[in-house]
């Protein structure tokens, strides 16, 4: 659940290149493919789409100057009632569990200018395991639910519609997500964890939908200090989901990472996206499968976190764009069968796409960070042992790969006088560590960076560089100029263009 990175036990070898990238293997046609506009934003927070402001046909009228009329007239109202909740600020009675127990399809209506304030008191605003719930044009604020909880859908019920919402300045996730959520055109802003925790603990999610929001602001708390690698932050951070559209939305100025699927995600397709001015990476997909990633806007991310690892010396290329043991896998269905990353504009991040593997990352390792949880190849997770770990078909389901990675058709686009850096911003990473525990681990040595680098059909091709790009390969040390790395033995970026600037 959180990175795991780097354990080096190899000595540092002398760097292969450095300096600005070599053109003379670039082909003389720009590849068609590769976009030349950006995605627009959805700036919902600074202008929200105004509720009804007369009550709806048969709507229960909520008046804001009864506390605790919301949840009342909850509970004496039957299943599938809609609720209009008056202009003014609308308060819960003043105890911390005094939340909204909705009932299997009601529907929440914010009239303009209605806010429902937990006053820094009640620590949630809807639970319960009711499906089908709907809120739209709401502003949910100040509620104060703890670490690693949700203040809107608590209990991750199923369901359930959150459109043209406000939900800002909250402790813990503004949000949490059931199977077939949907959340639209809504503000997620400045709470303390996440905009959204997509979280289940009993099942999977499927079939969410994330569209046209402005997720913006969020880890106010600044989790991942308070907590050093917690990884239990990010604008949204998605666990076990099986099945997600992640489109139209902006994700901007996060503190740390804006998109974070992590463990065992499945069948994502990320596109149309603004991801910008995030601390740390624009997205992590990690531990998980099978993913589509296309036509977003990725501009003036990871500023923060990438300068960190290169002012403390660390030469790990901590990426805008970063993949860690996560790949295509045809046995997991999916409407994908690979990672396939294209038509994207990357621009003036701290770095560009990096595919990792810890070789010491697998079912039952203690560098599995992802405590207690295996990959979706294997049921018995207690099979993942000596001896049978080190044979098929073991020796690969045991492990998340990251494979069948395909990126091409983006454009890549480095200015180190914009992002401030003379060294480290620029790197482009297909690479892992070398494998040395658990003693009874079968991946030690150098199989598994000479397997993500040449055996695992991770390729990018036909792409545009503009900037002095550098490439790492197999393992930190090995930096390699565009030259090295379309050569032998990586041919990476074939039909790809390398030039120092627009217009060179």
């Amino acid at each position: 659940m959180v990175i795991k990175r780097r354990h080096w036990a190899v000595a540092a070898l002398a760097l292969l290149a450095t300096g600005c990238v070599s053109t003379q293997h670039a082909p003389a046609a720009e590849p068609t493919g590769a976009p030349s506009t950006s995605v627009a934003r959805a700036r919902v927070c600074a202008g929200p789409a105004a509720g009804p402001g007369t009550a709806p046909t048969g709507a229960v009228t909520v008046d804001p100057a009864v506390v605790g009329d919301l949840a009342a007239k909850t509970k004496s109202s039957p299943p599938g009632t809609t609720f209009w909740l008056r202009p003014g600020k609308h308060r819960l009675d003043p105890d911390r569990y005094a939340q909204v127990v909705p009932k299997k399809g009601n529907s929440y209506i914010g009239a303009p200018g209605a806010v429902l304030d937990g006053r820094r008191t009640n620590q949630y605003a809807f639970g319960g395991s009711a499906g089908g719930v709907t809120i739209r044009h709401l502003t949910v604020q100040r509620f104060v639910a703890p670490h690693n909880e949700g203040v809107v859908n608590h209990d991750s019920a199923d369901g359930w519609v959150i459109e043209h919402a406000t939900i800002k300045d909250n402790s813990g996730a503004g949000l949490m997500a059931g199977d077939r959520q949907q959340v639209r055109a809504s503000c997620l802003r400045g709470n303390g964890q996440y905009g959204m925790n997509a979280y289940k603990a009993s099942g999977r999610i499927g079939g969410l939908v994330v569209e046209g929001n402005e997720i913006a602001d969020n880890n106010r708390d600044d989790w991942e200090r308070r907590r050093k690698g917690c990884g239990c932050t990010g604008g949204i951070k998605f666990w076990a989901v099986n099945g997600a559209d992640i489109r139209g939305n902006w994700v901007h100025d996060n503190r740390g990472t804006g998109l974070w699927a992590d463990t065992n995600n499945n069948d994502f397709r990320i596109e149309k996206n603004v991801l910008e001015a995030n601390d740390g990476a624009a997205l992590i997909y990690e531990t998980s499968y099978n993913a589509v990633i296309r036509h977003n806007t990725i501009r003036r991310n990871n500023w923060a976190e990438g300068r960190s690892y290169a002012d403390r010396g660390d030469n790990f290329p901590f990426a805008t764009v970063y993949l860690s043991e996560s790949g295509g896998e045809p046995r997991v269905r999916a409407r994908t069968d690979k990672i396939e990353i294209y038509r994207n504009l990357l621009e003036n991040n701290w770095s560009g796409i990096t595919l990792w593997e810890n070789a010491d990352r697998f079912c039952n390792s203690p560098a599995n960070t992802s405590s207690g949880d295996c990959t979706l190849l294997v049921r018995d997770t207690g099979r993942c042992a000596r001896p049978g770990i080190a044979t098929a078909p073991l020796y690969a389901d045991c492990r998340w790969k990251t494979q069948r990675v395909d990126i091409h058709d983006n454009r890549f686009v480095l200015d180190p006088s914009v992002v401030e850096c003379t060294d480290k911003c620029d790197r482009m990473a297909v690479l892992a560590n070398y494998g040395t525990y658990p003693d009874w681990s079968p991946y030690q040595g150098e199989r598994v960076a000479e397997a993500i680098t040449s055996k695992q059909r991770n390729r990018w091709h036909d792409n545009v560089y503009v900037g002095p790009w550098k490439f790492v390969a197999h393992d930190p040390s090995r930096v390699l100029d565009s030259g090295q790395w379309q050569g032998a033995p990586y041919q990476q970026d074939t039909g790809s263009v390398f030039r120092a600037r627009d217009g060179g």
